[in-house]
């Protein structure tokens, strides 16, 4: 070795710093992943198209009885009432994997797409009134005391998203998202699914988790409270009519409840 020469491992030290540093952004994002976060792809770029979620209050209330117990039965249903669609693409790399990805995919306005990876996940769901491919905590519900703590909560297992029905004065064109979710394939290696702009999602009352139980619940008034997107994982433009809810009376007479509607109120949680 002559004057001033470096030894093998410090002359490659320069070379693998440089290797790390090119890696770095890859294992970031790896990371962000393995703790439950979205990584957006590299911007294509031009402006976002995104959608607006927007939650409509709770209808077709009606109380029924299943196995000896009293529900408060509900329609739920979101618009999409944004600039662009909500668009979703599930994928798994093994049938192994009880659930897929969710990945959204936003339009630009130069005509290219955003993926943005890890927004949420789905899971095949096979129920009395269908099997197909879910996507979880779309939606959640819940009872509570008005301007107090929530008292019941949903055991909905997800929702098959399309072009369910259009908005009056805003859908301007066909059914896009016409997808039943891969019903009957549970194998899907992958699924899309999602809402144009002027369509809706919506769910009839008493179906798969649309309802909340009323036993052991005392006469009183309360709030029914539906949200979309509680935890804002799905890219919107505005988030601010994410909840919409009802305030009702309870009055059980002759051990069966009894609803009635006070109030309706879109675009807040409190009525």
């Amino acid at each position: 070795m002559g004057t001033g020469a470096l030894p093998p491992a410090f002359e490659s030290a320069p070379r693998l710093a440089a290797v790390l540093i090119r890696l770095l952004p890859a294992l970031l994002a790896s990371l962000l992943l393995a703790a439950g976060a979205y990584a957006v792809s590299p911007s294509p770029g031009g402006t976002r198209v995104l959608p607006d979620l927007d939650q409509e209050a709770p209808s077709d209330l009606i109380v029924t009885q299943a196995g000896g117990h009293y529900r408060l039965g509900f329609r739920s249903a979101v618009r999409n009432l944004g600039d662009g669609p909500l668009i979703l693409s599930g994928h798994r790399h093994d049938r192994g994997l009880e659930t897929m990805i969710a990945d959204q995919v936003i339009q630009r306005d130069g005509g290219t797409q955003e993926v943005v990876r890890g927004v949420g996940r789905l899971r095949y769901v096979v129920s009395p009134d269908h099997r197909h491919w879910h996507l979880l905590g779309f939606e959640r519900y819940e009872l509570a005391r008005p301007g107090g703590r929530t008292l019941v909560r949903d055991r909905k297992t997800g929702f098959c998203l399309g072009d369910r029905y259009g908005v009056p004065g805003v859908a301007t064109h066909a059914k896009v998202y016409r997808t039943n979710c891969g019903l009957g394939q549970p194998a899907l290696l992958g699924v899309g699914e999602g809402i144009s702009v002027g369509y809706g999602d919506d769910y009839a009352a008493n179906l798969e988790g649309q309802y909340l139980p009323l036993d052991g619940l005392p006469d009183g008034r309360y709030e029914l409270i539906h949200r979309v997107n509680a935890d804002r994982r799905l890219l919107e433009r505005n988030y601010g009519n994410d909840a919409a809810s009802v305030r009702l009376r309870l009055r059980w007479r002759g051990g069966v409840p009894r609803i009635t509607v006070l109030a309706t109120c879109p675009d807040t949680a409190r009525c």
